[in-house]
């Protein structure tokens, strides 16, 4: 197969900026949706990277996104906090909320920010370096009242999203990065693969009368399939119970989610930071974390397995890799959004290395 075109990471962010600023979102949030987007590709999560970017400019444009405003404070006790993100950008909501916490866990220790009415918040392994680079435990949990593709253990009628969960912990080394959802497979992956005429590799969902296969077309098909719960049908009893933890904190603790009239695409976000000084403090907390670590890595792979991995390891590799040599974005994604760049006269940037 041959190289594809590669871009450094900062001229894709600048092109990302420019395509935001021009559909009218402020420059100040335009960066920080742009930066975070391409940090989900540099991670290697290439449907939640510049994969959105054509999404989130029509969400602009139709008024689903919104341009303005401030975020409200709905409640607040100590170090908890309840927020209405007014429909705002996603990422910059989350880097603020992620702002105000990790200033808050500062001096108590902990703070937990609940938001209702967020946009879309990309890809949550995204945030979490900026977390673990200040020696800070994050959690960081959403869910999307406004979709269901994924049904109870035993039960073949979607309720939830995929409600993903992620986690960044430090270590002496580098730092652990959890990126993990309630279910077997993503929206984003399944609608890719639909479009693209392609099967998943394993029978991650299930048709509406609740067998189990890996064609997306099950997805889009009335009545309509769903993606299977971490455990599948053997075991699906497990992600059932992490798809119903995560609605707990994230519209459960907002005070808004499924039980309330849709408001288009978005997120209901929890979002935890820890400052481990406040308990067995930081040099412990990553030593134990490291020995865990390390005894992970030093574990005897069975069959079919080089070594073992922690997570996060081969996007951290992949991140190192790309910042170097060029970002290696999806085939279609340049190409999707050649139109928006036309109608809104910003250059693409020119690549580091071409596609043969």
């Amino acid at each position: 197969m041959p190289a594809a075109a590669r871009y450094s990471a900062q001229s894709l962010i600048a092109y990302a900026t420019a395509l935001l600023v021009k559909a009218g979102l402020p420059a100040d949030r335009a960066a920080a949706v742009a930066a975070i987007l391409v940090e989900g590709d540099l991670l290697g999560h290439t449907t939640h990277g510049l994969q959105l970017l054509a999404a989130y400019l029509s969400e602009i444009e139709s008024g689903g996104m919104a341009t303005a405003g401030e975020p409200i404070t709905l409640r607040r006790r100590g170090a908890a906090a309840a927020w209405d993100g007014m429909r705002l950008p996603g990422p910059w909501l989350v880097l603020r909320a992620m702002q105000e916490a990790i200033a808050t866990a500062r001096e108590f220790g902990t703070a937990t920010i609940a938001i209702r009415r967020s946009h879309h918040i990309a890809c949550l392994e995204a945030y979490l370096l900026r977390a673990t680079e200040q020696g800070m435990v994050m959690l960081l949990l959403s869910s999307d009242a406004h979709a269901k593709s994924v049904a109870p253990y035993g039960g073949t009628e979607a309720v939830f999203t995929p409600n993903p969960i992620a986690a960044g912990i430090p270590a002496e080394g580098r730092p652990i990065l959890v990126d993990i959802s309630a279910s077997l497979t993503t929206n984003g992956l399944t609608s890719r693969l639909f479009r693209e005429g392609r099967k998943l590799e394993h029978a991650w969902l299930m048709d509406s009368e609740g067998r189990a296969t890996n064609d997306p077309a099950v997805l889009f098909a009335e009545p309509k399939g769903t993606i299977l719960p971490v455990g599948g049908l053997d075991a699906g009893h497990k992600g059932y119970a992490l798809a119903l933890l995560v609605e707990a904190l994230t519209g459960g603790l907002a005070g808004f989610g499924r039980a309330d009239p849709p408001q288009g695409w978005g997120a209901t976000v929890f979002l935890q930071i820890i400052d481990p000084e406040a308990f067995g403090g930081l040099a412990a907390f990553a030593r134990q974390t490291e020995w865990i670590a390390a005894a992970c890595r030093c574990n005897r792979p069975r069959p079919g397995f080089e070594r073992v991995r922690l997570p996060g390891e081969r996007g951290l590799d992949r991140r190192a890799a790309q910042l170097a040599d060029g970002v290696e974005l999806h085939a279609g994604i340049m190409e999707g959004l050649a139109p928006w760049a036309d109608r809104l006269g910003v250059a693409a940037p020119e690549p580091v290395r071409r596609a043969p």
